[in-house]
């Protein structure tokens, strides 16, 4: 980026006058705008770095802003919030979570955690309707629908048994002095609407807020940001509506909508100079999303030349389009003399990965497949969080179930399942049911005597945890366990080697992350649910490694690359053959435009003329998007290149054919 700011973006960093929604266009230097803005509220405004809170929704993308103000101030300012909502959230609730009847130490639940309690309530073993059940009480917390709102809201027996599972689930988080990731906002908007004298503290405490990709805000989050703005409205919203995709997980684009209603003084200014980007990459980008409704009208350009044109490739099958992708792109590095870094290749769904993963493991280009396992929901990383999840929160039951067994130490099922029967009778957690006399009166003295010891021992263990250096603490529990043992015995040889190198990661993170911030072993394991594999990867290395990115759309939201190829660009799959009515197409189209904004110098897009599906081949056709992007700026080749030219009007008719022939064979 040019090292001078344009004048939208000086203005937009200048501008104080009150609510101010920045309209940020990709590669136009909205993470610049406001990192800059923090900057001059603290250099040039005077305000205490304390009262000024950045909201961004990824851990990446809070860590980059830190470093970027604390370069531009030339130190760390002291107080100042830069996090993700999740994390605004668990701070408001640690601090006051005895008015909401929690302990400040309560646990924070995964979805892994959560779908053992939702199971619970299910009414069924099946695990794709627990997992709809998961995610229906995942949009009812989301949209600040209560259980008790959601009962009598049931339109028949199925939503009624659903509702009574919400209350259910919520009941026994609250008894197990737990909460889920969607309760760290919801719980804070309860809070502030039950005791406005704490939303009060709370305002006068973070007197300015600068809120990153607010497109993607959903219900929970606008209620939130209203209530910390209060009638001063210091705030400043940065966003794209151009870019809105996460619908499908709750984002509701009617919050940029909903702006101009909400606060009739907002300012909006435009940032529509793209610095990422070629002109033509720029015009294909600019006339594909001209085909949704506009929320505010804007169009980007570049000054960084016209640019190759886009190549669009109709190939035979799927499999030949993974086989030319590897190879048009081994050609293309070779030519131009790029790193493989330098390239990305992107698809709306998961399931594309697998044939291009074998044509770059046969052509040896190494690569990065995004969206792999988290390193914290590794197997040895669960078991050793459980005994720091303990530590923390005594309350913790499905810590303490994996902790008490893993390694066994003559703690068996039936011993948990009396222990278990008992806590729920007495209405106590897993630990306090241990200590009480009842409980000893049902055992052997065997079995009691297994779980004194394991708790005598989280007992000492969080008393060292308070005081002493993590890294000591962590050894010394690792050794009183024998998990390295352990692991060797469970898993052959190279396996546990891999596992045991993961949970030494672990510890070497804590020491790491324990020094850096001053914290002990205690507040860094209540980190530990808001962090996620790829921030972690990126926290400490010096760069990602040379290799080829695969990418679905969604994740490469926020990334770009020099040379992008951009595959199974076909009716069915972009747009998906689910989302095919006007408002989820018009998301579908969001997509194809992130994809497209993603290319710095070159685009290349393929399709195929056929999909294999089980053992047979459907025809498939090209989708209607690349129709969309105009015809001056592409390039086609392949047996359908012809087809893919063809004008939107002709092309409609025979894809509501092919779309009738997918939904049969859906069905």
């Amino acid at each position: 980026m040019s090292i001078q700011l344009n004048p939208p973006q000086r203005e937009a960093i200048h501008y104080l006058d009150g609510p101010l929604l920045v309209l940020a266009g990709a590669g136009s230097g909205k993470t610049r705008v406001i990192t800059e803005k923090i900057a001059y509220l603290i250099r040039a405004c005077g305000l205490s770095p304390a009262t000024i809170a950045a909201i961004t929704f990824t851990n990446k993308a809070a860590r980059e802003m830190r470093e970027r103000v604390e370069k531009l101030l030339g130190s760390r300012p002291e107080g100042l919030t830069i996090s993700t909502f999740h994390a605004l959230g668990m701070r408001i609730l640690r601090e006051e979570a005895r008015a909401l009847g929690y302990k400040p130490n309560f646990s924070i639940f995964d979805a892994a955690d959560a779908l053992g309690i939702v199971s619970d309530f299910a009414g069924s073993a099946d695990k794709a309707t627990i997992r709809r059940l998961q995610t229906q009480i995942s949009h009812w917390k989301n949209a600040l629908v209560s259980p008790d709102a959601a009962r009598r809201a049931a339109g028949n027996e199925s939503e009624a048994r659903a509702a009574q599972a919400y209350a259910g689930y919520v009941a026994t988080l609250k008894a197990y002095q737990a909460v889920d990731f969607d309760d760290l906002i919801a719980l804070p908007v309860m809070l502030f609407e039950t005791f406005p004298e704490t939303l009060e503290k709370w305002q006068h405490r973070l007197r300015y807020l600068l809120i990153d990709e607010y497109q993607d805000t959903n219900a929970c989050q606008y209620r939130l940001l209203r209530q910390l703005a209060g009638v001063r409205a210091a705030f400043t919203a940065v966003g794209d509506d151009d870019q809105a995709i996460y619908g499908w997980r709750g984002a509701d684009i009617e919050n940029l909508r909903g702006l101009p209603r909400d606060y009739p003084q907002l300012k909006v200014i435009k940032l529509e100079q793209n610095y990422r980007s070629t002109v033509r990459i720029l015009k294909a980008a600019n006339a594909l999303i001209a085909n949704n409704q506009k929320l505010f009208e804007k169009k980007l350009w570049s000054d960084l030349g016209y640019g190759d044109p886009i190549r669009v490739t109709a190939c035979k099958d799927n499999e030949k389009e993974a086989e030319q992708v590897v190879m048009k792109l081994q050609a293309h590095r070779f030519e131009h003399q790029a790193k493989f870094s330098d390239y990305a290749i992107l698809y709306r769904g998961n399931f594309q990965a697998r044939l291009l993963e074998q044509h770059l493991r046969d052509q040896r280009v190494p690569y990065i497949l995004s969206g792999g396992q988290s390193f914290f929901d590794k197997t040895e990383i669960k078991d050793i969080t459980a005994y720091l999840r303990l530590l923390t929160n005594r309350d913790d039951d499905p810590a303490f179930i994996r902790a008490a067994t893993t390694p066994r130490r003559g703690i068996g099922s039936a011993t948990l399942e009396a222990l278990g029967a008992y806590a729920g009778e007495r209405r106590r957690s897993l630990f306090a049911a241990v200590g009480e006399e009842g409980f000893a009166q049902r055992v052997q003295a065997r079995q009691l005597s297994a779980l004194q010891d394991f708790c005598r021992f989280i007992d000492r263990l969080e008393q060292r945890a308070h005081r002493e250096p993590a890294e000591r603490v962590m050894n010394d529990l690792l050794d009183a366990i024998g998990y390295e043992a352990w692991l060797r015995g469970e898993d052959e040889r190279k396996a546990a080697e891999t596992r045991w190198a993961n949970v030494q990661e672990l510890v070497q993170w804590l020491v790491r992350r324990g020094e850096e911030d001053g914290k002990t072993l205690i507040e860094l394991t209540q980190m530990i649910a808001l962090i996620n594999l790829l921030d972690r990867q990126q926290e400490g290395s010096a760069g990602m490694p040379d290799a080829v990115q695969l990418s679905t759309l969604h994740a490469a939201k926020g990334l770009e690359f020099g040379h992008v190829f951009l595959i199974g660009v076909e009716e069915g799959v972009l747009p998906h053959r689910e989302s095919l009515d006007p408002a989820k197409l018009e998301e579908e189209r969001r997509l194809m435009y992130v994809g497209i904004t993603r290319a710095r110098r070159s685009l290349h897009i393929s399709y195929a003329e056929r999909r294999k599906q089980g053992r047979e081949f459907l025809p498939s056709a090209p989708s209607r998007f690349i129709a969309e992007m105009g015809k001056d700026d592409l390039r086609f080749s392949g047996s359908g290149a012809n087809a893919a030219a063809t004008d939107k009007a002709s092309g409609s008719a025979r894809l509501a054919a092919m779309r009738a022939m997918l939904a049969g064979k859906a069905k």
